[in-house]
């Protein structure tokens, strides 16, 4: 596969995903779907988040390193962008339970860069 077509195709995905969430968001009421119209709109969150986050990392990449460097580190910035989309969920998701707090989000934030940093020490 060509870089650009994975560029093409994470397009197309992320514009699924977000027609998905925005489905969500206009035809899904949480008060009478429960817990499962709120987990349907967290994971549709997710990978919509995930996508524009690697699609963003992915670009930034390309500018400063170029494509050759891109292309090589696809795979690290489908990684990060899943990671960051974890983080943006995690830290809507205690909003919701009422549970966030600048230190509950360093505690996340800090579980997320360590994941990272597993996953770096690895390779």
């Amino acid at each position: 596969m060509t870089f650009k077509a994975y560029i093409w195709g994470m397009r197309i995905v992320g514009l699924l995903a977000l027609s998905a969430w925005g489905a969500v968001i206009m035809f899904i009421d949480p008060k009478n779907s429960g817990w499962t119209g709120i987990a349907i709109f967290y994971l549709t969150a997710f990978f919509s988040l995930g996508i524009i986050f690697n699609l963003f990392l992915v670009f930034i990449r390309r500018k400063l390193l170029g494509t050759k460097m891109a292309v090589q580190s696809a795979g690290l910035s489908l990684r990060q962008g899943m990671l960051l989309a974890m983080l943006a969920i995690s830290i809507l998701i205690l909003k919701s339970l009422g549970f966030m707090a600048w230190w509950t989000v360093l505690l996340v934030a800090a579980g997320i860069f360590l994941m990272e940093f597993y996953f770096l020490s690895r390779n």
